[in-house]
């Protein structure tokens, strides 16, 4: 019987040993914001042989995770309630990520709110330590200010370097991107390495 995909903190101070919380040695990989976690359900589905961490605050959203991944029977599934910014900072190895994912992140459309924007140099400097060399942070929003913004704070972080858009033809599509796809909306991608 697989584990639960509960992750469940005796120290919030204490890194991940990913071994340990998985089971195996697999690559990880992150979905930052995993909202009702219908792309880290299908994503970790089309590719069993990596293990995903969803991040998400909303207890309800987790819930649904949890509940989805057990039914599903995805043991590469690991579902963490806490805020993305400490999660990174504090509680992943250094070096050990192989590919984070921030999808359609809260855009803080006013301008007094956009210092509450998720990618800001500094935490892209965090994300960077915990990338491996080679790892990626893949970007999307639908929102052109915020990719304009989030560009600029990955420049400003200076620690990642900018590459062509990641083949994106078969990833799953979140709720989000349904919606805006069928609104019509553009959606604005973007991807950066890690130097080896």
């Amino acid at each position: 019987m697989d584990p639960s995909p509960s992750v469940i903190l005796s120290d919030i101070c204490q890194r991940f040993d990913w071994p340990a919380l998985f089971g195996n040695q697999n690559p990880v990989e992150l979905d930052l914001g995993a909202g009702d976690g219908g792309f880290a359900l299908a994503y970790a589905k089309q590719h069993p042989q990596i293990n995903l961490l969803a991040v998400e605050r909303l207890l309800g959203r987790v819930r649904k995770i949890e509940k989805r991944a057990t039914r599903f029977k995805l043991g590469n599934v690991r579902v963490l309630r806490l805020e993305f910014g400490y999660t990174v900072r504090y509680l992943l190895p250094p070096g050990s990520v192989s590919i984070a994912h921030i999808m359609f992140p809260d855009p803080w459309p006013k301008r007094r709110h956009w210092p509450r924007r998720l990618m800001q140099p500094e935490f892209v400097r965090d994300l960077a330590v915990v990338l491996k060399p080679g790892g990626e942070l893949r970007f999307t929003t639908d929102h052109a200010h915020y990719f304009e913004t989030a560009q600029q704070a990955v420049t400003d972080a200076a620690v990642l370097r900018r590459e062509p858009e990641w083949d994106w033809s078969n990833d799953p599509k979140t709720d989000f991107q349904q919606t805006f796809d069928a609104e019509g909306r553009a959606t604005y991608r973007a991807r950066w390495v890690k130097a080896v």
